[in-house]
């Protein structure tokens, strides 16, 4: 059975917004481990906390990992994504300073580029499908 969307409050407005993130290692290098993914694991929960959102989800192959992230509908989506992206990168260059230093000679870690989605309740087209059904104004 399909799981609902669990509603959150902002001041005047009710939402249920749930992002698909993809972020990919720079030249997409196999250099994820799995401590690596572990400690971004925690460093994306808090920077998701931070924001005042909450991470669903998180796992990864050596390079690229994926999350599933509900955010609220006040936040600047491609700050949070730059934030989060920052952060993990530095955090987990510091950490696993060996690991990493024998893949890359710059302080690099992520992909300029990322891949956001937007995804949780109906499909499009029970959502056009219900709009199209609404009585027309008299």
């Amino acid at each position: 059975m399909a799981e609902q969307a669990k509603f959150s409050k902002l001041y005047h407005c009710v939402y249920a917004l749930n992002y698909h993130l993809v972020l990919v290692t720079k030249y997409r290098r196999k250099c994820i481990t799995g401590p690596m993914l572990g400690r971004f694991r925690e460093i994306a929960a808090a920077r998701c906390e931070g924001w005042g959102g909450k991470l669903i989800e998180v796992n990864g192959e050596p390079d690229h990992v994926h999350l599933l992230i509900s955010l609220p509908p006040n936040l600047d989506l491609s700050r949070f994504v730059n934030n989060l992206k920052t952060t993990t990168s530095r955090l987990i260059r510091k950490e696993f300073a060996a690991e990493v230093d024998t893949v890359y000679r710059k302080p690099v870690f992520w992909s300029r580029s990322y891949c956001v989605i937007s995804c949780g309740g109906a499909p499009l087209s029970v959502i056009k499908q219900y709009i199209e059904q609404q009585a027309a104004p008299e």
